[in-house]
């Protein structure tokens, strides 16, 4: 596909799709666009023209009739503007040219926080579009052209990445590695034809629901405008856009005759919004300020300019059917219902239990329809693409395919009752766990909406890629489906799931993220047409919806690279050049060690879903009995979403048994990785990325070498060794201490600014109270807990960062460990109840507690890791007894 040809002229709802580098001193010619088609995109749209002859001889054979009402969607204008030559850019409206020249100056504001000022005005001088002689559909620059500013920004990161050398990440895990790029003057040059890089889909798609709670819940303008630059170097083009919302649903239920305060009981708290959104919750940690409201909302009209400003697509919210109980009140008529339980101890009815409007009811579409043209009206425009998850973790009370249909029809309706021009993005989480969903509940949904207008996202497709078994579906796998007579086209978008809740854990899978986009767009399934059905799946994005960022940074840097790559890429050679960008210099040790990583904890293929349950962080309420030696030395089956199981059903599973922590390695070659690193760390301890990268495989390394601890704990318990037990209960004490100080030395690994950001959002002492304790909340345990009984959403969140080692999980693991011996001095069981009682009031106390943590790390990276390696790893049998 040539660089802009998939820009239709008479709508924006597709992206351009790539960037080009040229050389300064070299002319700038587009080759000829069919030249850059691949075969297979080639041959494709030669049996499309073949069709389409196809459909003209009907057309003269059949009555008008038949075809007086004309199929249109995005994806048919889509596949119209293949057709459209480079000649055929300058009949676009002058407006449009303006829009896109405002892209192109958005770009420019981003490059002095990436890039030294003398670099930038060498490396970017943009002649004027309005005098440029060039007659192509892009705007260019003396090295790199693009349309938009995401491409401009998406071109400026590939030169700096492989022209340069350079890296880069969020700044809590290193930020940007910029010291290979040469000095003013020395640039490195391209060849004089140029390099075309070129998206094969055309969106990447970023975030996920919880994403706005898990990682954005403190979020102030600053640091969202470097998320969305990160963003834009990174070729992302749809990102979600759910900042704000409630404020926006105050106007729209005002309409409907429902005040502030009967509001207040609705919405979530601060940090727990994203599910009071999805249904699961109403109440818990709020109220919300009208504070809080109206700063959200300023704050989303400028995340939404930036967002346009750069030529990105955003997502914005559409209505799933929550409601506020006094709805129920004042239209008594209309079908709610109350959902069930999500995990309240004893289903407390002011947290639990929320009120769901029948999609089949008429208010449902007239609710809808007003929240769309609220957004509009508040925004001033929209890219007409929302996102409405109605049914993720809520199965609908009716089976019958008639009313799942009639559901779907409805939650679309509404939608396009506020914009017409609307389309419908849905995660596909739902069908990967909920056994409601059999194929026929599946077809009804997925074929309930308007052809073109439903994006279902392939949400956990680097583990669990649903096209692949596309045909238990009827044939519509994760899709933007068209639809003309005889003539079926279906489109994939393909995800990256990658982490739940943010937790920290080195974790990837690295082969699957490198050949899974590949292999989907290039599958019989997604290529090949049927003689007869004419079916056509084509994977038209690829996206990362992880739960929570600012972790893992080599997975997101290649996932991201998918976005451009249209082959599967030598997965050996990019991990070779890997570190020499990441650290700015490299040598055979640290290419071994990151050799090792790739093949160790970037190498799962288990199966599983990656939820962080080592002992530290989510320490076992359970009785030591009941912990074989089985599930103490053998790894345990992990959950596998095969098992159609919801990710957090698995949370039942506490109250009776132990949790068994996740390993899928050697942990062996991971702790060798860690000591090729740090005989390599004098010549770059100083280096943001690396001090990052070894601090983050020190803790990995201990981390689970802690597990093995507490299993000796266990094992000395069941031998009644009160001095096994008591020996290794302080190592495992000491191991917590000595990590809160390994993790004190970078600012990635910090609890402070995670309190204090919350914090600086309150207008006043009590608002600054609420937002710390639902920011301590999250983290911790959810929902009151009686005296004995601990909510099963514990540790859901959980984080090794420092400071909540020591206050929080260091203490927890003590009175435990206290309650062992005490069971053995005394010769009695283990005080199961007592034991909870005492983690749930420090657990209390601490969500209620005001005590500071640092905000800026302290400690030599370098040699504390250093230290710990030779304290606990070296040689970790010494700890015997």
């Amino acid at each position: 596909m040539p660089t802009s040809t998939l820009i239709n002229p008479s709508n924006h709802l597709l992206p351009n799709l790539g960037f080009r580098l040229t050389n300064p001193t070299g002319n700038f010619h587009q080759p000829s666009w069919l030249l850059h088609f691949p075969p297979f995109l080639l041959l494709l749209l030669l049996l499309l023209l073949l069709l389409l002859l196809l459909l003209l001889l009907l057309l003269l054979l059949l009555p008008y009739s038949f075809f007086s009402s004309s199929v249109s969607s995005p994806l048919l204008d889509h596949l119209q503007s293949e057709l459209i030559t480079f000649h055929e850019f300058s009949k676009f409206r002058n407006e449009k040219e303006h829009r896109l020249w405002s892209d192109v100056e958005g770009s420019l504001a981003l490059l002095s926080a990436i890039i030294p000022r003398p670099v930038q005005e060498e490396l970017l001088k943009f002649k004027d579009a309005k005098h440029d002689a060039l007659n192509l559909k892009t705007f260019s620059v003396d090295k790199i052209g693009g349309l938009t500013g995401v491409e401009l920004s998406a071109g400026l990161h590939w030169y700096l990445k492989y022209w340069c050398g350079a890296h880069i990440s969020w700044d809590k895990t290193g930020g940007a590695q910029l010291s290979s790029v040469p000095k003013p003057g020395f640039l490195p040059r391209v060849q004089a034809a140029g390099v075309l890089i070129q998206r094969p889909v055309p969106w990447n798609y970023y975030q996920n629901a919880v994403t706005s709670s898990y990682t954005f819940a403190w979020w102030d303008w600053e640091r969202w405008e470097k998320e969305i630059d990160w963003m834009a170097l990174h070729g992302i083009n749809l990102p979600l856009a759910f900042t704000g919302q409630e404020a926006v649903w105050q106007k729209v239920f005002q309409i409907f005759n429902i005040s502030s305060s009967e509001l207040s009981g609705f919405f979530g708290g601060p940090a727990f919004l994203a599910w009071s959104r999805m249904a699961n919750l109403h109440g818990w940690g709020g109220p919300l300020p009208q504070s809080w409201l109206d700063q959200q909302l300023i704050l989303q009209k400028k995340i939404l300019a930036r967002m346009y400003e750069l030529g990105m697509t955003p997502v914005l919210p559409a209505f799933s059917g929550n409601v506020p109980a006094a709805l129920k009140s004042i239209f008594p008529s209309a079908k709610i219902t109350r959902l069930g339980n999500w995990f309240t101890i004893g289903g407390d009815p002011r947290w639990c239990c929320t009120y769901l409007l029948d999609a089949t009811d008429p208010l449902f579409i007239e609710i809808g329809k007003t929240f769309i043209e609220q957004q509009l009206k508040e925004y001033g425009r929209s890219g007409h693409i929302y996102n409405c998850d109605t049914f993720d973790e809520n199965t609908p009370p009716v089976d019958d395919p008639d009313y799942i249909s009639s559901l779907g029809a409805a939650i679309y309706k509404g939608i396009q009752g506020g914009d017409a021009d609307a389309i419908w993005l849905m995660q596909g989480w739902l069908f990967s766990y909920d056994p409601f969903w059999r194929p026929s509940q599946m077809k009804a949904l997925l074929h309930s909406v308007p052809i073109g207008k439903l994006v279902v996202l392939d949400l956990f497709a680097e583990v669990k890629p649903i096209w692949i078994s596309s045909e238990q579906f009827y044939g519509v796998p994760y899709i933007w489906k068209v639809v003309v007579p005889f003539l079926s086209c279906e489109f994939l978008v393909t995800c990256m799931l990658h982490n739940f809740a943010g937790n920290i854990e080195m974790y990837g899978v690295l082969d699957a993220i490198a050949s899974g986009p590949v292999e989907a767009r290039t599958s019989e399934n997604s290529t090949m047409a049927s003689f007869f059905n004419f079916n056509l799946f084509l994977e038209v994005g690829v996206g990362m919806s992880m739960e929570g960022i600012e972790q893992n940074p080599v997975v997101y840097d290649l996932m991201s690279e998918m976005a451009f790559q249209h082959k599967k890429l030598d997965l050996e050679m990019w991990i070779d050049l890997y570190p020499r960008r990441r650290y700015g210099r490299s040598n055979p040790s640290i290419q071994d060690a990151w050799n090792i990583l790739y093949r160790t904890v970037y190498n799962c293929t288990d199966g599983a879903y990656d939820k962080n349950r080592d002992v530290i962080v989510s320490f076992p309420d359970v009785d030591p009995s009941f912990i074989s030696e089985e599930e103490m030395f053998t790894r345990e089956k992990p959950q596998i979403l095969t098992e159609q199981v919801s990710r957090r059903a698995s949370l039942k599973k506490m109250k009776s048994s132990f949790d068994q922590p996740r390993l899928w390695y050697s942990t062996a070659d991971v702790i060798h990785a860690l000591e090729l690193l740090l005989a390599s760390g004098d010549k770059l301890s100083k280096i943001q990325t690396y001090s990052y990268d070894i601090i983050d495989l020190t803790r990995q390394a201990l981390a689970k070498y802690a597990n093995q601890v507490f299993f000796k704990v266990i094992k000395a318990y069941k031998l009644n060794n009160i001095q096994g037990v008591a020996f290794y209960s302080q190592h495992f004490l000491d191991l917590v201490g000595d990590m809160d100080t390994l993790l004190a030395c970078h600012h990635g690994f910090l609890l402070g600014p995670w309190l204090e950001s919350s914090k600086k959002l309150a207008q006043d002492l009590e608002q600054e109270k609420q937002f710390e304790w639902n920011a301590r909340t999250q983290i911790t345990m959810w929902f009151d807990n009686t005296e004995e009984e601990a909510s099963l959403l514990r540790d859901y969140g959980n984080k090794y960062w420092s400071g909540l080692l020591r206050d929080y999980y260091g203490p927890r693991a003590a009175i435990y460990f206290k309650y062992l011996l005490h069971s053995l001095e005394k010769g009695d069981r283990f005080l199961l109840n007592d034991w909870r009682t005492e983690w749930i009031k420090l657990t209390n106390d601490w969500q209620n507690s005001r005590n500071v943590f640092p905000v800026k790390s302290t400690g030599d990276a370098l040699n504390t890791s250093r230290w710990l390696f030779n304290k606990y790893l070296r040689n970790p049998e010494i700890y015997d007894i």
